[in-house]
């Protein structure tokens, strides 16, 4: 019958409710406390999965671009923690800390009678362990909404259940690792969550920068989370107090840190791509819309989004502050951002697919629409003459050398059946834009540099529209369709898809998918392997070094047989300093868009001017010079510290064929 006593005693003292037995002696209460039997840890606390923030830097892993968080939250370890936050949370919050084992008598004999001689709950009883068991509880993600609301309930109950985690745990883990737990879960108010985000949340800092005074005021934020100058002051004030009854700190420490200021210096943690840094928001919208593609996230899109936002990942991506810098500058040169048009340009590494810069001349979150990389039901934009380069390469697959000829004509008359407007006999026809100067005799060289439609057109029936659009197909061209007007770039893309087909051509022949990521490391320090790059090789390293001979032409360089005689932005070349070069310039009817691609062995970058809300709405000839030279100022800027690199020619065979005497190059 005592025994029984004694229990229900206990549990009233644990839930701060009077009850009759509180006569009991404290050697009674004594007895009691190590009466409590352990208790099995759910595994909530022994494999804890307390939500985390997803930190998402540039590839230099130190220039944050954003972070993803549904609690504010990133854990540290406890060696990372100032030891005056230490001293001043055990302070405020549990002085017996290092004495109890989870459980403490004497906190509970002693808020019983101040609480008693008050005739209120004026002081608790729960030590650190008991907050972290309860904290844990009503935070695990993977508990269901009743279980962490059953962890807060005011129930004699749960409070003695509660104890006994807490008894368990302290036999299971040191002083140390608790107090680093707690440090890490506990609420700090302003939405943070740990005392990472706390330290950059009031005082922009690391938690390691702690000086006294802001600690104090942080472990007082623990009891009233809600920040207020004269509450923080006098929560402050109750910790140093408590450091010199402790032994942290000294009387004379206390006083001198009481009459510092707060001292509070705002910090934020940003949170989704709306928040990204530096007009980086489009990259990282591209990022998640990769990741939301990932099995090892989840098997929902659901899961992975959840993944992102609890599961505390480092992620550094491919983006080159520098270079995304550049590009930001470079696009906003052909268009301000309240322009009607843009002018959106990606940046992406041959043989790796790892996309180095996206910039769009539009600010993230006043549109969400991905206007580099597609997607979201967006229809993209025509690149014009760049799809010449897959008929080129096409052609050369099918075993037409390079000096394959034909009399190019101002117009040409299809085989195409058109019943439109401006049809010929009730066949597709099309004429050259610059006659004089595109008209006549052309091979691949010339005809790619001087971009002669007639020519390309011609060769394009020559092979069968399927093999082109099957070409852009491999080179990762999504919107493609075996017609005559495919070769001339009716069909739409996106810059980042032109930009990585021109990149499998840089690579001589290996595609690579676009990828974001350098590295994904979990919680723990697990670094996952998703980051890899996805090649494959789809062209013979031949076939894309004749492609890139004929695309020096239009940059204004020369071919390694000496074949080129003229090139649509010719201007290229000088712009890079003569580094090795190639690329191709694209415009449409009425000059709706104007584009250029433009590719070093080391990067290619492409661009498209266009207006995305109405697509007759042209942006005019006189935008093609700015867009190519956007193009080929971002790539100078990004390789300027890089040494240069040759194309390496091709084959003699691939150039002129077996019947012809070629040039050696």
């Amino acid at each position: 019958m005592l025994k029984r006593v004694a229990l229900l005693f206990g549990i009233a003292v644990l839930a701060g409710v009077v009850l009759a037995a509180a006569a009991l002696p404290a050697a009674a209460l004594a007895g009691l406390a190590f009466r409590l039997p352990p208790a099995e840890l759910p595994d909530a606390l022994q494999r804890p999965t307390i939500a985390q923030a997803s930190y998402v830097y540039a590839g230099d892993g130190q220039t944050l671009i954003t972070t993803f968080y549904d609690e504010n939250r990133r854990d540290v370890r406890l060696s990372e923690v100032a030891q005056v936050m230490q001293d001043a949370v055990v302070a405020a919050e549990d002085s017996r800390f290092f004495e109890h084992n989870g459980v403490d008598l004497k906190g509970i004999a002693r808020a019983f009678v101040a609480n008693r001689s008050s005739g209120e709950t004026r002081q608790g009883a729960s030590t650190l362990t008991m907050q972290y068991v309860r904290n844990v509880l009503k935070s695990d993600p993977t508990r269901s909404d009743a279980e962490r609301e059953a962890a807060t309930a005011t129930t004699p109950a749960r409070k003695l259940l509660e104890a006994r985690y807490a008894l368990t745990l302290e036999q299971t883990l040191s002083k140390a690792e608790i107090l680093e737990r707690y440090l890490n879960i506990a609420y700090f108010g302003e939405g943070a969550y740990g005392i990472y985000a706390a330290s950059h949340i009031y005082f922009s800092k690391d938690p390691a920068q702690l000086t006294l005074a802001e600690a104090a005021m942080l472990a007082g934020m623990l009891q009233t989370p809600d920040f207020g100058e004269e509450r923080a002051l006098t929560r402050r004030e109750y910790t140093l107090n408590a450091m010199v009854g402790t032994g942290a700190i000294t009387a004379e420490q206390a006083t001198a840190a009481k009459s510092e200021p707060l001292g509070v210096k705002r910090g934020t943690i940003p949170n989704n791509c709306v928040a990204a840094t530096q007009d980086w928001g489009f990259f990282c919208d591209y990022f998640v819309k990769w990741w939301e593609a990932q099995a090892a996230f989840g098997e929902t899109q659901a899961q992975r989004q959840q993944a992102l936002r609890q599961g505390g990942y480092r992620i550094v991506t491919t983006l080159d502050a520098a270079v995304a810098r550049e590009a930001q500058r470079q696009v906003e040169s052909v268009y301000s951002k309240d322009s009607k048009y843009v002018a959106p340009l990606a940046v992406v590494q041959p043989g790796t697919g790892k996309v180095r810069a996206l910039a769009v001349n539009r600010t993230f979150g006043e549109t969400f629409d991905q206007l580099i990389a597609g997607g979201g039901g967006l229809p993209g934009y025509q690149a014009g003459s760049t799809f010449k380069m897959f008929a080129m390469l096409a052609a050369l697959e099918a075993g037409y050398p390079l000096d394959t000829g034909f009399d190019a004509p101002a117009q040409l008359v299809t085989r195409w059946r058109d019943g439109g407007e401006g049809n010929c006999g009730g066949y597709w026809c099309l004429r050259n834009a610059n006659p004089a100067w595109m008209d006549g005799y052309r091979t691949m060289w010339d005809g790619f540099g001087r971009s002669v439609n007639t020519y390309f057109v011609w060769l394009h029936q020559q092979i069968g529209a399927e093999k082109t659009a099957e070409m852009a197909k491999r080179l990762g061209i999504t919107n493609t369709f075996a017609g005559g007007s495919f070769v001339i770039g009716t069909s739409n893309t996106f810059p980042l898809e032109l930009a990585n087909a021109y990149a499998t051509v840089a690579a001589e022949g290996l595609y690579c998918a676009p990828l974001p990521v350098e590295s994904v490391t979990t919680a723990d320090g697990q670094a996952l392997d998703v980051a890899q790059p996805q090649c494959k090789q789809v062209l013979s390293p031949d076939v894309a070094r004749a492609a890139t001979d004929a695309a020096r032409c239009p940059v204004g360089q020369q071919s390694a047989f000496g074949e080129c005689n003229g090139g649509t932005a010719a201007a290229v070349s000088g712009i890079l300093g003569g580094r090795p070069v190639a690329g191709k310039t694209g415009s449409t009817d009425d000059y709706r868009t104007e584009s250029f691609v433009a590719y070093t062995p080391q990067l290619a970058a492409a661009m498209i001017a266009a207006n995305p809300k109405q697509a007759d709405d042209g942006v005019g000839s006189a935008a093609l010079s700015r867009v190519y030279r956007a193009v080929a100022q971002t790539l100078a800027a990004a390789l300027e510290p890089e040494p240069a690199q040759a194309f390496t020619p091709p084959t003699s065979t691939l150039a002129y064929g077996n019947t012809h005497n070629p040039r050696t190059p």
